[in-house]
C-alpha cells in the first residue's frame, strides 16, 4: 500500500513564499517519479513540475524562475518551493507519485495521489 501526503499549503499575500512537502509511505516502494498539480476552482488541473529520481525535473511555463522543486530520496520526500507568488497560483496542489511495489525481481507499477493542499494567494 503505497500513501501520499502534501503538506503545506495556506493563506499567503501576493508576493510571498510558501513551500509544499510530498511524502510518500509504504514498503518496498521505488519512487521514479513525482509530480505537482494544480487545479483552481473551474480550471483544469495542471501539471506544475515533475521531478525523477535521477533528479531530472521540468516546470509549468508560468511557474519558471518562481518554482522549485526538488527531493530528498532517502525520506521520499519531494518539496514544491514557491517563491512570488500571486494570485494566479491560487488552487488545490497535488502530488501524483508513479513507480513500482518491489518483492524480489518483480515490480508492480503504481500512481498514487494525495488528498492534496490548498494554497491561497491573496491580500
Amino acid at each position: 500500500q503505497v500513501q501520499v501526503k502534501e503538506t503545506g499549503g495556506g493563506l499567503v499575500q501576493p508576493g510571498g513564499s510558501l513551500r509544499l512537502s510530498c511524502t510518500t509511505s509504504g514498503s518496498m516502494i521505488s519512487v521514479h517519479v513525482t509530480k505537482w498539480y494544480r487545479q483552481a476552482l473551474g480550471k483544469q488541473r495542471e501539471l506544475v513540475a515533475a521531478i525523477a529520481y535521477d533528479s531530472g525535473f521540468n516546470y509549468l511555463d508560468s511557474v519558471k524562475g518562481r518554482f522549485t522543486i526538488s527531493r530528498d530520496n532517502v525520506k521520499d520526500i519531494v518539496y514544491l518551493q514557491m517563491n512570488n507568488l500571486t494570485p494566479e497560483d491560487t488552487a488545490v496542489y497535488s502530488c501524483n507519485v508513479e513507480g513500482a511495489i518491489v518483492h524480489g525481481d518483480i515490480g508492480t507499477p503504481f500512481s498514487s495521489w494525495g488528498q492534496g493542499t490548498q494554497v491561497i494567494v491573496s491580500s
